[in-house]
């Protein structure tokens, strides 16, 4: 086997099993308690990870973008998709105010800092940006590319730039569970508490 061929095997295993996106099963939280079925993917990069507080049965895809220095909280049986960036603190005024002092500088006038939370059985699509300060009521969808700023309600359908409530979601499931009455009971159980 020549030199070439052994540097391709290789490049292809590191592709395969450590660089290739593949999703993690399991979570073990700050507090010492591991989530089974919560679902992280490698490439999705997770900056403070001591706040963050994740539910069981969660999604979180490929290459996203999870800063949670100021506490991010992910309810159960969320599915956040790709490309997401949930942020719990941003400089972007600050940087513009100060220029090239801005490292200088101790304490920062435009600097936000802000808790997230996204409530159990949400839907986050692709691309979204979700600032600091938000809170996502439960069973809610945020559609793919939304700028998400504020304090939405349960069940809310969120979409734009800059975000707005767009609809509900119960009105979409209703068609679901009409068709299929046996899932009510599943409904109500996560819908009610």
């Amino acid at each position: 086997m020549n030199t070439k061929s052994i540097i391709w095997k290789i490049f292809n295993w590191l592709n395969k099993y450590i660089a290739a996106p593949r999703m993690v099963m399991g979570y073990t939280n700050p507090g010492g308690v591991y989530l089974p079925t919560t679902r992280i993917s490698n490439t999705t990069c997770i900056v403070n990870p001591k706040n963050l507080i994740l539910g069981d049965n969660i999604f979180i895809g490929h290459y996203n973008f999870i800063e949670a220095s100021n506490q991010i909280s992910i309810g159960e049986g969320c599915q956040i998709t790709n490309y997401i960036s949930i942020l719990s603190h941003s400089s972007h005024i600050s940087i513009r105010l100060y220029g090239k002092h801005y490292i200088s500088q101790k304490e920062h006038i435009g600097y936000v800092r802000g808790a997230v939370k996204i409530g159990a059985y949400s839907f986050i699509g692709p691309h979204v940006t979700i600032m600091p300060g938000t809170s996502i009521g439960k069973g809610s969808i945020i559609s793919a590319y939304s700028f998400v700023k504020g304090t939405f309600p349960d069940f809310a359908i969120i979409g734009g730039n800059p975000a707005q409530i767009i609809g509900d979601t119960r009105d979409m499931d209703r068609q679901y569970l009409d068709e299929t009455p046996s899932l009510q009971d599943f409904y109500n159980e996560w819908t009610k508490v």
